[in-house]
């Protein structure tokens, strides 16, 4: 277990520009606009000859006990908490506020142990800056610009002269038996409210005001012995009604934790049914190439005439993706969960099973036997072996000569093919066809003077018979 540092302070005094600057990374999302951070988001720092320690970034208190202010001063309260140590975070710019009295006031009641940081010290007088601090009574300060990375190892020496020898913080590891799981969709479909029910703690803020989350959170999760890595992840709205920069930088965070995890579970809500934009969040999916699994949300809220239009509804607007799995789920009350966590196993599993070259080609040639190509002018494509080309998505190499004649039809037949034969569920599979090259072609068949002589005897003969 490593010790835990907190990040604390009123919005917009730069803690996730000071959390990307520890951790050497840029998971935290950042801008000037303030109220950016709002849940709870870990990190590690690993100083170069020093004792690593995790970091955990908050959302600003803003001295609102209501709504999603209140919510997200909870949220840093209980890092803080939590926490072997405090970095209280000050803006040496605007200089001591009211509200960094109210929230020096909260730390002082809390007993954590607290260090001082006064932030945005470039182009000051740094002197004054720490004058002006000087009545919260800290011995010890530091002054930094974690913009641009100065003071940072200053800051790291006093972190390590108050870190305790051991902390309780749970490490991320990269452990390759952890399933990463993103739980991805539009808006108010209740992704935070799932995770907050899977983890069986208010780890993320959930709200009915859409847009709650905005960035991409990862939490290790262990249930039933077995590891996973959930991704809560903004929600991703259509293109032309995306008008602020952070909720850009949002979006750009979800893509990326999708190309991250390894199952995709995209949610929709059972009330609005599938729309044009859920069609388009499960695009992202598949051009990722990732497993799918598609959790209908407040399913308990639909009466029976209801979930009947729904189930139709969900036929016939997922028929693109009729290999998902669909789960019936309410994140709110917890019923259908065992179901979704069963899906989301066969999508991994399917999505990471190893096949050999053999088993391949064997089942391309009961295919092909089963079902050869139909006749294109006059020729018929000739698949000869095959071989698997990689896993999350499976996918599977065939070589042959006139490859480039099969039809999409064909094409969905060997897929159907593959998934029956492999037992392939809730994950795309791609094919890779490659043609042999002619090693003739492009070169030209020079005739000896003896040969040429030999063909016009032959070419007068023919004209003389005629």
């Amino acid at each position: 277990m490593l010790p835990l540092v907190a990040l604390v302070g009123r919005p917009n005094v730069g803690k996730s520009t000071l959390f990307n600057a520890l951790t050497r990374t840029r998971d935290a999302l950042v801008h000037d606009q303030p109220g950016v951070t709002r849940d709870r988001n870990y990190g590690v720092c690993r100083p170069e000859g020093q004792r690593p320690f995790a970091v955990v970034d908050t959302g600003g208190i803003a001295g609102e006990e209501e709504g999603l202010a209140g919510a997200t001063a909870r949220q840093a309260r209980a890092a803080a908490e939590e926490a072997d140590l405090v970095l209280f975070v000050v803006d040496g710019r605007e200089g001591p506020s009211a509200l960094d009295d109210d929230i020096l006031q909260w730390l002082r009641k809390a007993a954590r142990p607290t260090v001082l940081v006064i932030n945005k010290t470039d182009g000051i007088d740094v002197r004054a800056a720490m004058a002006e601090f000087a009545r919260y009574g800290f011995s010890d300060v530091t002054a930094i610009s974690s913009a641009h990375r100065v003071g940072i190892d200053d800051l790291l020496d006093d972190i390590q002269e108050r870190l305790p020898e051991e902390g309780s913080a749970i490490v991320p590891d990269n452990d390759p038996d952890r399933i990463r799981v993103a739980f991805i969709g539009r808006p108010n479909v209740g992704k935070s409210t799932l995770v907050n029910r899977l983890l069986g703690e208010e780890r993320m803020i959930a709200s009915e005001v859409p847009g709650t989350t905005r960035d991409s959170v990862s939490i290790d999760m262990e249930r039933d012995g077995r590891l996973y890595r959930l991704i809560d992840t903004a929600g991703l709205r259509r293109k032309s009604k995306v008008e602020e920069a952070v909720e850009k930088f949002s979006i750009v965070k979800t893509l990326a934790a999708i190309e991250e995890c390894q199952v995709a579970v995209v949610m929709l809500d059972a009330g609005e049914g599938v729309t044009d934009q859920d069609a388009s969040v499960l695009g992202y999916a598949l051009d990722a190439g990732r497993a799918l699994v598609v959790a209908v949300n407040k399913w308990d809220g639909q009466t029976e005439y209801q979930r009947q239009q729904t189930e139709n509804l969900l036929v016939r607007k997922l028929a693109f993706v009729e290999w998902a799995e669909t789960v019936r789920i309410s994140a709110k009350h917890g019923s259908g969960l065992r179901e979704l966590f069963n899906a989301i196993h066969r999508a991994h599993r399917s999505a990471t099973t190893e096949l050999g070259t053999s088993e391949v080609t064997k089942a391309m040639e009961i295919a092909y036997e089963t079902n050869p190509p139909p006749v294109v002018r006059g020729h018929v494509a000739k698949m000869r072996f095959a071989h698997p080309g990689g896993t999350n998505p499976p996918t599977f190499i065939i070589h042959g000569t006139r490859l480039r004649t099969l039809s999409e039809s064909y094409k969905r037949y060997l897929e159907n093919f593959f998934r029956k034969r492999f037992k392939l569920v809730g994950t795309p599979v791609r094919f890779v066809f490659k043609e042999g090259t002619n090693p003739y072609e492009g070169k030209k068949n020079v005739l000896t003077e003896r040969q040429v002589a030999k063909k016009r005897r032959m070419i007068r003969h023919v004209k003389r018979g005629k």
